[in-house]
């Protein structure tokens, strides 16, 4: 059984909502299936963890974890065109990932909300591929083959998929941007089947 990391940072939960639809996605495909994971917030004033652990929704990512996935879909909000704090700091803690090489060869695909449609989500995405080209992971966006591409007026990018969450990150995900959700985590679990 090939096993899709669905690794992901939330604020307001328009990411966690992508993460899950990503990893119906993944489940769609026979022989393999999804580890739905989260990082922990940091400190709004140092990079500090902190230690409690949420009451519900998906359990802290561990390093272990990470290195033992087949594929990875990473997902973050997006803050001035940039990945969230929590995630980049969970990613700065990869080091032994990237000595030993255990992420190299594995294919990854990103997904972000921003609360509006020039919210920096292409740069947001580019910027959390960065540390996977790093560890050798091989970058899968989403094709024009899927249609959705081409007829969405909210969400949705070559890129990855990504949500327009709206000012006060309450608009639901659109038919399109659930459907290229769907699409990334079927194709990163049939990549993780092929490589």
């Amino acid at each position: 059984m090939k096993q899709v990391l669905v690794l992901y940072y939330s604020r307001h939960g328009s990411t966690a909502e992508m993460a899950k639809i990503i990893t119906r996605g993944v489940e769609s495909v026979d022989g393999v299936e999804a580890l739905l994971r989260t990082v922990p917030e940091i400190s709004q004033t140092c990079e500090t963890i902190d230690a409690k652990v949420p009451e519900s929704g998906a359990p802290y990512v561990s390093l272990e974890e990470l290195k033992a996935c087949h594929a990875l879909a990473l997902g973050s909000p997006g803050r001035f065109g940039n990945m969230a704090a929590p995630l980049k700091y969970f990613l700065e803690t990869t080091s032994s990932q990237w000595l030993s090489g255990s992420l190299v060869g594995k294919p990854a695909g990103v997904f972000t909300a921003t609360s509006s449609l020039h919210g920096g989500q292409e740069s947001t995405l580019l910027s959390m591929m960065l540390p996977l080209l790093h560890h050798g992971m091989l970058i899968s966006g989403l094709p024009y083959t899927e249609s959705e591409l081409l007829t969405t007026s909210t969400g949705g990018t070559p890129y990855g998929a990504s949500h327009v969450s709206g000012e006060k990150s309450d608009l639901p995900l659109s038919s399109e941007e659930k459907k290229l959700c769907m699409a990334l985590g079927k194709r990163l679990a049939k990549l993780s089947r092929l490589l």
